[in-house]
């Protein structure tokens, strides 16, 4: 099993009628391989061009087809019907693509990997090591396997709510979106609305009524990006969007509540209500510098590093997480206690982050190499 010297040309075998996520099998495998760098065809190309054959029976998670353009020589198995074959000598190809429409015997000089045998892969930009899914896509199965090709989009190491709590909401809210047509770009918009929507809120002392408003945008925050994945319609813009956003707003949000406390007759003295706001919007970014000088030095997140610090990534200062302290404060009648919480709570992330940083310097320093548990 050896590295194809050459890119393999994306072609899919057989006809699907059941559509996944509002796209044909085609369409699907079309997108998967434009965001992997891959040209699509009807047909092969010439002798020289290696093919990845798709069986349009199956669906499958879009790693795959990547991980398969090193494969070379090999087709991947499900239940011993072939689902992608990675073919390198042109003469094989007219028997290869006969033999996965279910016409003819396999090929020789093609080496077998058992997807039922089971493997895993890691996925940096998730954050997560994973068995990629490979099914028959038949209207029986196509709920289930949106269900886990949406899991298999969702990020690994991520906040407390994201991970728990949201997930089965933004499900159905990213099915719909994809029923209706509704672009990536489209939630984050309405989120960018709800989110602003929370910062006037706030800043009248309407916390209930700004919570709500921050509890759609905080699920369509997740809905987004899993919508993006599972439609294959991820766009550099949008994901500027997404992200600057996320970015951006927390530190407005902060301020905003402490300027609310006032309706409730618990504004905070000007000089304790500065140190609270350094505190929390000085934290947070040192907090995002730390994060990418750790990215820059040694080429992972701070939170992959070790499984400590992915456990820790669960109720780290961040938005979601001290959107809890804010809830328990506003439900105790003592929001101005819960913003005073979250400032404390940015000053120990912040020390736990610095900390690591540290160690992570030290052990470099040491010769000893600094890589993610979830690639060891």
């Amino acid at each position: 099993m050896t590295d194809s010297l050459s890119t393999p040309l994306v072609i899919t075998v057989g006809d699907n009628a059941t559509p996944i996520w509002g796209m044909s099998v085609r369409e699907r495998t079309r997108r998967i391989a434009g965001k992997a760098g891959l040209a699509f065809a009807e047909a092969p190309a010439d002798a020289a061009t290696p093919v990845l054959l798709v069986n349009a029976a199956f669906a499958f998670d879009p790693p795959l087809l990547g991980w398969m353009t090193r494969q070379a020589g090999t087709v991947l198995k499900k239940d011993g019907i072939p689902a992608i074959a990675h073919v390198t000598d042109a003469a094989a190809v007219p028997a290869a693509i006969a033999w996965m429409a279910g016409q003819g015997g396999q090929p020789p000089g093609l080496t077998e990997i058992v997807h039922d045998a089971g493997f895993t892969l890691y996925n940096d930009q998730l954050r997560k090591r994973e068995q990629p899914f490979l099914e028959p896509l038949t209207p029986a199965t196509v709920r289930t396997i949106e269900r886990r090709s949406y899991y298999a989009a969702y990020k690994g190491v991520t906040d407390i709510l994201t991970k728990y709590l949201w997930p089965e909401w933004a499900l159905v809210l990213t099915r719909i979106a994809a029923r209706i047509g509704m672009t990536p770009n489209m939630v984050t918009g309405i989120g960018a609305i709800l989110c602003v929507a929370a910062f006037f809120l706030f800043a009248d002392g309407h916390y209930w009524a700004g919570m709500g408003a921050g509890l759609g945008f905080m699920v369509l925050d997740t809905v987004d990006g899993k919508l993006a994945r599972c439609t294959i319609t991820s766009s550099r813009w949008g994901n500027v969007f997404d992200h600057g956003i996320d970015l951006v707003h927390p530190p407005f949000w902060w301020w905003a509540w402490g300027a609310g406390l006032g309706t409730w007759g618990l504004g905070l003295p000007p000089e304790r209500f500065l140190w609270v706001m350094i505190a929390i919007v000085g934290g947070y970014v040192v907090q995002r510098l730390i994060e990418g000088t750790f990215i820059r030095s040694y080429g992972i997140h701070i939170h992959v590093w070790e499984r400590t610090d992915s456990r820790f990534r669960l109720i780290t200062a961040r938005r979601n997480p001290n959107m809890v302290i804010l809830l328990a404060s506003v439900i105790a009648g003592r929001p101005d206690l819960g913003l005073v919480g979250v400032a404390w709570w940015t000053m120990l992330s912040l020390l736990f982050h610095a900390v690591r940083l540290a160690q992570a310097m030290v052990r470099k320093a040491g010769g000893r190499p600094i890589t993610s548990w979830l690639v060891e």
